[in-house]
């Protein structure tokens, strides 16, 4: 079904989703641009699935756009365009950040290699980002005379302040694993022979957790960003009472008294 994605059920409720251009770092071309948003669908719409992760085949995230003359011609002029392709003022970079964001499932960015330029954005749109000590992130824009995409604008300040979002993509430098977690870009740094393993445990734990109150807290977590206290406290009694609506929730207050450990089925 996809040509530039490989997709793995992982078995406890993981879907791995897998950038598959290694010997270009996965950068980006039609073929992927129009995948993801399908695949993040997909796996949102599936209740069997309970977590997502996103990662890049071989030595790479993502390296952001393929530079490429004929990929960059084919991914920005639009011929001929219908009229959806005339009012669309999203385009793939916009459809990315979205799928990721309105995923009902959380979604973890592993970051294996290098993420540069929508890479970055990808990899700051999801929940949970742990990082590869061997691999580096970089908002790289400016290197090619470009301004940021991909929701880098919105959500670089909103997780390393004003000041620090201005420098880094106003350099373009690359920020290593340790400085990435020092400054709250990634969750961990984590050491390479390591990085798969700790990937699988986090994801293994999150899936473990009660589906509904799971995708609840998710989506509490993304409304606060831009909401005042007052509807967000409503918003939080609305989603309290929907768990405790749940044989889930009812289940695992048993199992407390009991002191043994709940097993959730979503429902």
């Amino acid at each position: 079904m996809f040509n530039s994605l490989l997709i793995e059920d992982c078995g406890n409720g993981v879907r791995k989703i897998t950038l598959n251009r290694p010997e270009r770092l996965n950068a980006v071309d039609v073929a992927m641009a129009e995948e993801l948003p399908l695949a993040i669908d997909a796996a949102s719409r599936d209740d069997s699935v309970r977590v997502v992760v996103l990662t890049g085949a071989g030595r790479g995230f993502c390296a952001g756009l393929e530079l490429d003359a004929a990929n960059v011609a084919a991914m920005t002029e639009r011929r001929n365009e219908s009229r959806f392709e005339h009012l669309d003022d999203l385009h793939w970079v916009g459809r990315w950040i979205l799928a990721v964001t309105n995923c009902d499932k959380p979604v973890i960015a592993a970051l294996n290699g290098p993420a540069v330029g929508a890479g970055c954005g990808l990899a700051l749109a999801a929940d949970i980002r742990l990082m590869s000590e061997s691999a580096i992130i970089s908002t790289g824009y400016l290197r090619i005379g470009l301004s940021p995409d991909a929701g880098v604008s919105y959500f670089l300040p909103r997780l390393v302040g004003l000041s620090r979002a201005n420098e880094l993509l106003l350099t373009s430098r690359n920020v290593t694993a340790a400085e990435a977690e020092r400054i709250g870009l990634v969750s961990r740094a984590i050491p390479a022979t390591e990085f798969e393993a700790t990937v699988t445990a986090m994801a293994t734990t999150i899936a473990a957790g009660p589906p509904v109150a799971v995708t609840i807290t998710r989506r509490l977590l993304r409304d606060s960003l831009d909401t005042e206290l007052l509807p967000q406290l409503r918003r939080e009694l609305t989603g309290i009472m929907q768990c405790l609506a749940t044989s889930d929730a009812r289940q695992a207050m048993i199992a407390f008294r009991e002191k043994r450990t709940p097993v959730f089925e979503g429902k």
